[in-house]
């Protein structure tokens, strides 16, 4: 147990890294001030868009420099969920709503179980929609949040943060990996305690924002674009997508059975009512719909070929396998 004096030494010890990170923050290029929307407030509507349309510009070109690094990532994280692990994204304020959003679309978009893919945010799923930004200082609450997902060699976890120091995904990274977890960082600014607690860090250095620190424009839009890459390149490796098409679509409403009729006409040239047939043939799979018109094959076939293949599509209907 701590003693009083070695609790004040502790105290001592964290107000003054906190001073040192405030200190650092203002060096940060996201918190500088933007030479381009200068006197900003005295712009027609006209002006402001173009200002800000002038310096979403230059987001793609940030994100550009860091392609590498996110195909790294693409392939950590197909093996992760091949292996039957989860990939696990840790934000705060508007990185963990890009989060949460990312991660919310994927069922829906690749037919993933929720818990594939999943979402921390400071403050909890409240702080989608309200300001809780207090919590992202605490490296308890990372710490103790991360490890109620128990983290495991078979996960990823990607901290997300644009300056790279939010103490709470700091935390939470670090504890990921300490315990064996595959990690990534994705931020704003370079050499920071973030880059440094992750295997990997994908920088999109943006520049300093129209408004100045306000990170949910260039520096979220920038997560953003990366997060869209991860999750969209690592469900193509994986063969959900067949082509350029989104086969493992989820039926669930009018527009995406509209979608998935859409896609199987296309994929196989075939008409609307071959296309409505075999969808119900195959008991509203798409994929299953794909692999039986592709391979020529009933419905049991295509189910044992894409349990075969672990749901890759292409390689299910290129198998040659001959059954007994």
């Amino acid at each position: 147990m701590a003693t009083s004096s070695t609790f004040h030494t502790e105290t001592a010890a964290t107000t003054e890294a906190n001073n040192d990170q405030q200190q650092r923050l203002h060096d940060l290029t996201t918190e500088s001030s933007n030479d381009a929307s200068m006197g900003f407030d005295t712009k027609s509507a006209l002006e402001i868009a173009r200002i800000i349309n002038h310096e979403d510009s230059k987001i793609a070109a940030a994100v550009k420099k860091s392609l590498p690094e996110i195909a790294l990532v693409i392939d950590m994280v197909a093996r992760s969920l091949r292996d039957g692990g989860r990939l696990i994204y840790v934000g705060a304020g508007s990185s963990g709503r890009i989060a949460g959003l990312d991660s919310s679309e994927c069922p829906p978009t690749f037919s993933t179980p929720p818990q594939s893919v999943q979402y921390i945010m400071a403050g909890g799923p409240k702080a989608l929609a309200s300001a809780v930004e207090v919590n992202e200082d605490s490296t308890e609450l990372g710490q103790r949040d991360i490890a109620r997902r128990r983290p495991t060699r078979k996960d990823v976890v990607i901290g997300l943060s644009s300056s790279g120091r939010t103490p709470y995904v700091v935390a939470a990274v670090e504890y990921a990996r300490a315990r064996g977890a595959k990690t990534a960082a994705v931020t704003c600014n370079h050499n920071t305690p973030l880059s440094s607690a992750a295997d990997i860090c994908i920088v999109a250095e943006v520049g300093p924002e129209v408004v100045s620190g306000s990170t949910r424009m260039k520096a979220a839009t920038a997560q953003k674009m990366v997060l869209n890459m991860i999750t969209t390149g690592a469900m193509t490796r994986l063969g959900y997508v067949y082509d350029n098409l989104m086969v493992n679509v989820h039926m669930q409403n009018t527009k995406l059975v509209e979608r998935g009729i859409s896609i199987l006409m296309r994929a196989c040239n075939i008409d609307r009512e071959a296309a409505v047939h075999t969808i119900k043939s195959a008991g509203r799979s798409v994929p299953v719909a794909l692999v039986m018109l592709k391979a020529g094959v009933d419905k049991p076939e295509a189910v044992r070929r894409l349990a075969k293949s672990d749901g890759n599509v292409r390689l299910a209907i290129e198998d040659t396998t001959l059954e007994l």
